[in-house]
């Protein structure tokens, strides 16, 4: 089901990150360690920016599949998953985002 890809997503990142580094894209990714991560990241992002400004409405969603899941390796190189980002999105359910980045805010 639709719903459960980021469950499937999140458990099969966790087994690359123990897999041989030829055996797959994600665990080479792993390997190269978090700067390699972040420039993916950054690629994708990039990537994400042009298709919106191509107008082209299937390549930007194609694009940001690829942002999201690149994000999704990052999130899992540092012990996180996209259900601690769904707990954050939850968390600000509701909230002026002025008042959630007020709230960020340290003294």
């Amino acid at each position: 089901m639709k719903q459960d890809i980021l469950q499937r997503l999140t458990e099969t990142l966790e087994t690359r990150k123990q897999a041989l580094p030829e055996s797959s894209y994600v665990a080479k990714l792993f390997s190269m360690g978090e700067d390699a991560i972040l420039k993916k990241v950054g690629e994708e992002a990039t990537e994400v920016i042009l298709a919106s400004k191509e107008g082209d409405k299937t390549h930007l969603v194609y694009e940001t599949a690829d942002l999201w899941f690149h994000c999704m390796v990052l999130l899992a190189q540092h012990g996180l998953s996209a259900a601690d980002v769904l707990n954050e999105l939850a968390r600000r359910e509701g909230l002026s985002g002025i008042a959630e980045k007020v709230g960020r805010k340290k003294d």
